[in-house]
């Protein structure tokens, strides 16, 4: 099911080695503010576009894949992996990611929202939080607080099949927070309770965006590291059978053999 045209054609999307760099970018020597500078613009024209009412998927993707532009145009090479698993899919899905920066939130809507209707759960924070807020709640996300699990998990179920039924899927980052480790016992089983509820597959996803770190006091203003390239990879979709145990392992493994394949650190239990 394809909604509009999609940015990447094939199964895989490479950044070609010699993308030439923008002639600001380099202008402001290497540093992250003209790359911050970049984003913070085009969010604000998004938050604006949805202020007025007109931030649809067709919009979402494009600012998304705007950045997406900005980010190799600033020294970042992207590896994605699994795109035919996307367009195989005829209902939705629950995808099922780690969460490592800020770059997989502004990039997924321009790899999966030309293929399928999809949103995301995100923290009451976000949905609240003066510049990102309208952009966010402009895409009807499902919305928990990261404080409560009991009632995080009645919140994620009750919208998140709601959304399903409706032909929208979900983005699920079951980690309490960004981080550029991956520890697996950290690593809730939201997403599988979902998709067995509903009655839906999970897509697993496993990335490594630490080319944008996390900032010390304010996540979004962390540096960018050129010489880390961005990994993605989405997996075949299956469903969830008996209470879902062995579906979360199943997720869990694909997420941590990749993390590990590409350099990353994944903080296993001692």
């Amino acid at each position: 099911m394809i909604l509009f045209k999609e940015y990447f054609e094939g199964n895989t999307y490479d950044t070609l080695e010699n993308k030439p760099r923008l002639f600001m970018d380099k202008l402001f020597l290497n540093t992250r503010w003209y790359f911050v500078w970049r984003c913070v613009k085009e969010v604000v024209r998004s938050r604006y576009c949805a202020i007025k009412g007109l931030y649809n998927t067709k919009n979402w993707a494009e600012s998304s894949h705007n950045i997406f532009e900005i980010i190799e145009g600033c020294g970042g090479r992207f590896h994605i992996s699994g795109l035919d698993n996307l367009r195989s899919q005829e209902k939705p899905v629950v995808f099922i990611s780690n969460h490592m920066s800020t770059l997989e939130t502004f990039i997924f809507p321009c790899i999966i929202a030309p293929i399928m209707e999809v949103t995301f759960a995100v923290k009451r924070s976000l949905v609240n939080h003066p510049l990102f807020g309208p952009v966010m709640r402009a895409r009807n996300p499902i919305v928990v607080t990261r404080k409560n699990p009991k009632e995080d998990l009645k919140i994620v179920m009750n919208k998140g099949k709601e959304l399903l039924d409706i032909g929208t899927s979900v983005i699920i980052f079951p980690q309490s927070t960004r981080s550029n480790q991956f520890i697996p016992q950290e690593f809730n089983s939201l997403g599988v309770k979902l998709a067995k509820a509903a009655g839906v597959k999970v897509v697993p996803v496993a990335i490594k965006t630490d080319f944008w770190d996390n900032g010390k006091y304010l996540k979004e203003l962390g540096v960018i590291n050129r010489n880390k390239p961005i990994y993605m990879e989405f997996g075949e979709p299956f469903s969830i059978t008996g209470v879902g145990k062995e579906e979360h392992m199943q997720i869990v493994d694909f997420i941590s053999s990749h993390v590990k394949e590409w350099g990353g650190i994944v903080k296993d239990e001692e």
